[in-house]
């Protein structure tokens, strides 16, 4: 039976489409959610995408945390059962539902930032990186204003520590994010969020390479054939 992913549109959603493209790519069913129903649709993974929800008012993420649809992922996603991938404006809705720690913010320069971006992979043992080697290098697409990565030391000390840092900057992180970070995991795994949009990195007529379509390829070999992941084997960062 075809996985079937979910993407969630809210209002000012931008990469959604996107998304869906990506997922049909890599194999599996994409499936249309909206913001303000709060039924999954039995759906086995969600895509919260990038852009600007609910037009970023009071801070990026911080009312699309209170949508309907989010009644039942949040529980869902804690629980370890329920994979969920955030991409940028995505990701600020994971840290403001707090299923991520930390927060997104300004970008050091106080200027918006698009430009073709080298991550490394620093943990495959998610079920959005399973299909990439450890310390691989990929390039996908960073655009956005609020993208600097930022928690206290204890925090970061313990996402090192478990290996739940998912990639980084190549280089300095252009926007300020604290120790390179692009991208996190929660303790089960299954919930993955980073700045960087490996949705726009799936066609090379498109993007800048196919590097992205790993992420969307990962969570279809989890759900078909169990690929590990940091709830099941030691975090090891790899």
């Amino acid at each position: 039976m075809t996985a079937r992913v979910g993407v969630v549109t809210f209002p000012g959603s931008l990469d959604d489409t996107d998304a869906m493209r990506a997922i049909r790519l890599a194999g599996a069913e994409p499936v249309a959610l909206w913001h303000d129903d709060a039924d999954l649709r039995g759906v086995d993974a969600v895509v919260l995408p990038g852009g600007f929800s609910y037009g970023d008012y009071l801070r990026c993420g911080a009312i699309a945390r209170f949508a309907p649809i989010m009644t039942e992922l949040v529980p869902a996603a804690k629980s370890g059962a329920l994979p969920v991938l955030g991409i940028c404006n995505g990701f600020q809705i994971l840290c403001e539902s707090h299923l991520l720690p930390g927060a997104l913010t300004r970008n050091s320069s106080l200027r918006f930032i698009t430009r073709d971006q080298r991550l490394r992979v620093e943990s495959t043992a998610t079920a959005w990186t399973n299909r990439y080697s450890s310390d691989e290098e990929i390039l996908v697409v960073l655009k956005s204003g609020e993208g600097a990565y930022v928690a206290d030391d204890a925090t970061l000390d313990e996402l090192e520590r478990t290996g739940r840092v998912v990639v980084r900057y190549v280089g300095t992180a252009p926007n300020g994010s604290r120790r390179d970070i692009a991208g996190i995991t929660n303790d089960h795994g299954n919930v993955v969020g980073l700045m960087p949009h490996p949705e726009h990195a799936v066609e090379a007529l498109t993007g800048p390479s196919v590097d992205g379509l790993g992420f969307f390829a990962s969570v279809l070999a989890h759900l078909t054939d169990g690929s590990p992941v940091l709830g099941a084997t030691a975090a090891s960062g790899g």
